[in-house]
């Protein structure tokens, strides 16, 4: 080992107990280290998460470029398909996540984006509603596994201090596929009659093969852990494996998956996501509807949804760099809350159709920068592995089941141009995220009080994330 790199093991009692690590490194390595991670990791797995919020999300481009009118669908059909969608995806989460780690997430990833790609291609040549729906559960199926399982990798590299900055970093990506695909799908529907096809068709199987091309690419990407990267050397790879292992016990073990079933804060994490996904994925798949509902043309609308994400990006990469330098997750969860707020407010209450575009630039950039940041709360205060992706997973399968919620809230529910129900709806789960954020902090802080006040023996019974050596981030 090198002279810049010295290590001290903290344990409480057993290897299987251990819950700390303290490492001495020279700043300036330690830098380093977490820039080359910056620089290789965190572009492939934006990437990897690009990809799959445009395979899921592209059809509310193309259902304003002529989706819907030409499979003949009504309203409810509409919703029917997305729904298809969310159900498989809630069932591949928790599944996919537990097997990262075992097939490994080199060779897993990459497979999930190649079978997304494809089954979002095939989308494009469907001829009937039937085909349409078969297509969107499968690719609900491939695209389960990838949210939670680029958060989960994540903290094979990073430790809990650094982690919300680079969740939120790829999911900064989902903002700009926002924008991107408001972009392209301008440009795509320009090639309607193209091979006898309509534009939207053309969105599908042009973004559905770049999919799989890229995920080809990324199988020789990604190193399976920190210690197959090889852009490290030796001694940095022991100091990035040393700061990621708060707690031991790396093998599968079902009483850690009952553990994190039980954790209160999970599912108050979870509830939180709930409302949070039913938010993002309103946003995500009906932005071009709402934005062709104030009086804009179907190729103006697919520009005019561009700006609102492209906001989201700075911002939520700004708040994600606060997150990590100070412990204030929680109160970015409250402030995104009110902005989320104020905006659904000035979409209810307005008849203008400035002030209602006017009010995304407000719910979309709070919603993208208050769901990565839930998520990374509830990573980082769950371990040890096992803990920690099913906690992650959990957290993701109540955020698909929002989504689930609001493909029927704006989608047959609420008509357009009010969208009055809906609205309605996400104003009460904006606040209940401002209510469910206080006191997620105060549970973490009694919590840290708590184990402050721990006995000897309490201390040996605990481990992991209830060890009193954890404590919680707020």
């Amino acid at each position: 080992m090198s002279d810049s790199l010295q290590g001290s093991h903290h344990l409480n009692g057993s290897d299987d107990e251990k819950t700390y690590h303290s490492i001495e490194i020279d700043p300036s390595l330690a830098s380093r280290v977490w820039l080359k991670l910056d620089l290789f990791l965190l572009p492939v797995i934006s990437a990897i998460h690009l990809l799959s919020y445009l395979g899921r999300t592209n059809i509310g481009n193309a259902r304003i470029a002529g989706l819907q009118r030409d499979l003949q669908m009504t309203d409810k059909q509409y919703s029917i398909a997305l729904t298809l969608t969310y159900v498989s995806n809630i069932f591949a989460e928790l599944p996919s996540n537990l097997l990262l780690r075992v097939i490994g997430p080199n060779y897993l990833l990459p497979t999930l984006v190649v079978s997304w790609g494809l089954v979002a291609t095939l989308q494009g040549v469907v001829t009937s509603y039937s085909g349409l729906l078969a297509c969107r559960f499968f690719l609900g199926l491939c695209e389960g596994g990838a949210f939670p399982g680029v958060v989960l990798y994540l903290t094979y590299f990073y430790p809990r201090a650094k982690i919300t900055t680079r969740v939120s970093a790829f999911f900064a990506s989902a903002s700009l596929s926002g924008a991107f695909s408001g972009i392209v799908a301008y440009g795509i529907i320009h090639m309607d009659g193209i091979g006898g096809r309509a534009g939207w068709r053309w969105i599908f199987i042009l973004e559905g093969a770049f999919t799989i091309a890229c995920g080809l690419v990324i199988h020789f990407l990604l190193p399976r852990d920190v210690m197959a990267v090889r852009f490290l050397h030796p001694a940095e790879r022991e100091y990035v494996a040393r700061q990621v292992s708060e707690s031991g016990g790396e093998k599968f073990e079902w009483r850690e998956v009952r553990k994190a079933l039980v954790a209160p804060h999970v599912w108050i994490l979870s509830v939180l996501l709930f409302f949070a996904g039913a938010i993002l994925f309103g946003l995500a798949f009906f932005t071009p509807s709402i934005v062709q509902s104030l009086g804009y043309t179907a190729a103006r609308s697919q520009l005019m949804t561009v700006p609102p994400f492209a906001v989201a990006f700075v911002f939520s990469m700004t708040t994600a760099y606060l997150c990590d330098k100070y412990p204030i997750r929680g109160l970015v969860c409250i402030v995104t809350s009110v902005m989320s707020l104020i905006g659904f407010i000035m979409f209810l209450t307005s008849s203008s159709a400035t002030t209602r575009y006017g009010s995304l630039f407000l719910t979309i950039p709070s919603v993208y920068t208050s769901t990565p940041t839930l998520g990374s709360w509830n990573a980082s205060n769950s371990a040890p592995h096992v803990r920690r992706a099913t906690a992650i997973a959990v957290g993701f399968m109540v955020t698909s089941a929002g989504g689930l919620l609001s493909t029927w809230l704006l989608g047959s529910l609420s008509t357009a141009p009010g969208y009055v129900l809906a609205t309605k709806v996400l104003v009460a789960f904006s606040g209940a995220m401002l209510v469910g954020s206080v006191l997620c902090i105060g549970y973490f802080m009694w919590m840290n009080w708590r184990k402050r006040k721990m006995t000897g023996r309490e201390v040996k019974e605990m481990d992991g994330d209830l060890a009193p050596s954890f404590t919680y981030l707020l």
